[in-house]
C-alpha cells in the first residue's frame, strides 16, 4: 500500500488571547477545529477560504512550525510530533515552504547564495563548494542567473525575490512544498510568470504543492483538488471542475459569486458580499448558519459532518442536495 505524501488527522489549534481584565478568564480562539486531509504524490491540493478561516495556521502546523493542540501530521509516514529535533531537521529535506511576502521572507543582510543554501547548511551534509553548485542549478531552474548568487534581495524585483524563495525551497529536492499565498503580493502580470514557473517545477522536479490561497483562479490553474475551509473546518472538498461548477455548500457558492465580474449589478454584488461578511458569533450548531440564506431548523440542531455526496465530492452541509439543485 502506497504511503500518503501527507496525512493530517483531526488537527486542532487553539490560541489563548491576553486577559482583558485582571480577574477575567482569557478568551480562546479556535483557529482549527478537527481538520483532516490526505495528499498523494503528484496531486496538488489547494486550500481556499476568507481571511481568518485558518488557512495559514494549517500551513504552519503541517510544516511543524507550531505545535498542534491535538491531532497528528505525518509526512511520508513519519509523524512529526514523534520525531526528535535532529530527526525533524533531517526530515525537512522532504518538505519546504514558500511564504507569502517575498520582501519579508528573505534576510536583507544575506546574499542570495547564503539564503538559497541555508536549508542545506541546516542538514549539514554538503561542502560549501557543493552547496554553491546546487544553488547555481536551482537558480537557473527558476529563471535566474548564476551571477545573481552574490547579489542581495534589495537588488531584485518582487517577482525575482519570489523566484529566490522558490529556489530556496527547491534546493533540498523536496517532495512537498507548502506555498502560502505565493503570488498575492505580486503584480498580476508577475503572478502568471510565477505560477507558470511552479507548474514547470512540478513537472520537472516532481514537486507536489499544498497551495494556500484566497484566489480561486490561482487554485483552479495549479491544483488537482480543492478544500474549502471556513472557521477552522473543511466544509467542502473536490476537484476544481466539481467545486467551481457544482458547488454544494452555500459558503463555497458565496465565494464563487463574490468574484468580480464585468456587468455585475451593484445590488447583486452587495447581496453576495453579505454572505461573506462577518457577523456576530452564533450559537447554532452549523457555524455558517448565521450567514446562510437557506438555514433551517436542522442547522441549529446538529453540526454537519463532512460526507461524500458524489464521486470525489465531500461536503459538510445538511442542505447539500438543495443547494446543488438551486
Amino acid at each position: 500500500m502506497t504511503v500518503p505524501l501527507l496525512q493530517a488527522e483531526r488537527l486542532t489549534r487553539t490560541y489563548t488571547l491576553p486577559r482583558e481584565k485582571l480577574w477575567q478568564a482569557p478568551r480562546l480562539i479556535h483557529a482549527l477545529q478537527g481538520v483532516s486531509l490526505q495528499m498523494t504524490r503528484g496531486k496538488n491540493l489547494g486550500i481556499v477560504g476568507e481571511s481568518g478561516s485558518g488557512k495559514s495556521t494549517l500551513a504552519r502546523l503541517i510544516m511543524g512550525l507550531e505545535p498542534t493542540s491535538s491531532g497528528t501530521v505525518a509526512i511520508l509516514g513519519q509523524t512529526l510530533a514523534e520525531l526528535s529535533p535532529a530527526e525533524l531537521r533531517r526530515s525537512r529535506r522532504n518538505f519546504q515552504m514558500v511564504f507569502q511576502d517575498p520582501f519579508g521572507s528573505l534576510d536583507p543582510r544575506q546574499t542570495v547564495a547564503r539564503i538559497v543554501t541555508e536549508p542545506l547548511e541546516v542538514l549539514g551534509d554538503k561542502s560549501t563548494a557543493a552547496m554553491r553548485l546546487m544553488a547555481q542549478d536551482v537558480l537557473e531552474a527558476v529563471g535566474l542567473r548564476q551571477s545573481d548568487l552574490d547579489k542581495y534581495p534589495h537588488e531584485f524585483s518582487g517577482g525575482q525575490r519570489q523566484r529566490v524563495a522558490i529556489a530556496r525551497a527547491l534546493i533540498t529536492r523536496p517532495q512537498l512544498i507548502v506555498a502560502d499565498e505565493p503570488v498575492s503580493a505580486l503584480d498580476v502580470s508577475i503572478q502568471a510568470q510565477v505560477l507558470n514557473l511552479m507548474q514547470d517545477l512540478s513537472r520537472d522536479f516532481g514537486v507536489t504543492y499544498l497551495l494556500i490561497s484566497h484566489d480561486l483562479a490561482v487554485v483552479d490553474y495549479l491544483c488537482d483538488e480543492v478544500a474549502v475551509i471556513f472557521q477552522g473546518r473543511i466544509v467542502e472538498q473536490g476537484s476544481p471542475q466539481i467545486l467551481f461548477s457544482r458547488a454544494a455548500h452555500p459558503y463555497t457558492r458565496a465565494l464563487l459569486e463574490a468574484v468580480p465580474r464585468v456587468g455585475t449589478q451593484a445590488k447583486d454584488r452587495e447581496k453576495r458580499l453579505k454572505m461573506l461578511s462577518p457577523r456576530p458569533t452564533s450559537t447554532t450548531a452549523c457555524p455558517y448558519a448565521a450567514r446562510c440564506p437557506m438555514a433551517q431548523a436542522v442547522c441549529d440542531a446538529a453540526r454537519p459532518d463532512l460526507q461524500t455526496i458524489g464521486a470525489g465530492h465531500l461536503v459538510a452541509c445538511h442542505l447539500a442536495s438543495t443547494t446543488i439543485s438551486t
